[in-house]
């Protein structure tokens, strides 16, 4: 799609409209962009199984190809969420199921959990929860709990290096 030259603003709505353009049809899909006053424009872009150097580099120069230097000059970012990057969208809490992942929830508190499943409205992890009873040794259960979305502040996954 090439943007007509009467556009004289380059907008959020207009770049996500291309990135979704060029990521149709594949595992690609947008997370985030960012249209500054000064035409910097910043796209998060992800993947179901990553995304490689060269899939940026391409959806890049899509967007460049599409909007008009001649009308509006515009300085151009396209990257993928850091590894360390919180959640934003539902679909990277799909593709992380079943990694371990920290949660901090709207009231502040902290939870780290293996995330089991997503759904529309909420998500459902698993923790390890220490029992100790007097004279005992503790012991370690896992527990179940259901996390609406509404109570989540933050979510991502934790970094392993074993």
């Amino acid at each position: 799609m090439k943007i007509p030259s009467f556009f004289c603003m380059i907008t959020k709505a207009v770049i996500e409209e291309l990135v979704n353009e060029k990521v149709a049809n594949t595992d690609l899909f947008l997370v985030d962009v960012k249209v500054e006053g000064n035409n910097r424009i910043f796209v998060e872009v992800d993947g179901d199984s990553g995304i490689p150097i060269s899939a940026c580099v391409n959806i890049s120069r899509f967007i460049e190809s599409s909007l008009d230097r001649e009308q509006q000059d515009f300085e151009l970012q396209v990257s993928s969420p850091g590894a360390d990057s919180p959640f934003r969208v539902l679909r990277q809490y799909k593709k992380n199921a079943g990694k371990n992942v920290e949660i901090t929830t709207a009231d502040g508190k902290q939870i780290k959990a293996v995330l089991l499943q997503v759904f529309d409205e909420n998500i459902e992890i698993q923790q390890l929860i220490e029992s100790k009873i007097k004279g005992r040794k503790p012991t370690l259960k896992k527990e179940t709990e259901t996390i609406q979305y509404s109570q989540i502040k933050q979510i991502k996954v934790i970094i392993s290096f074993k």
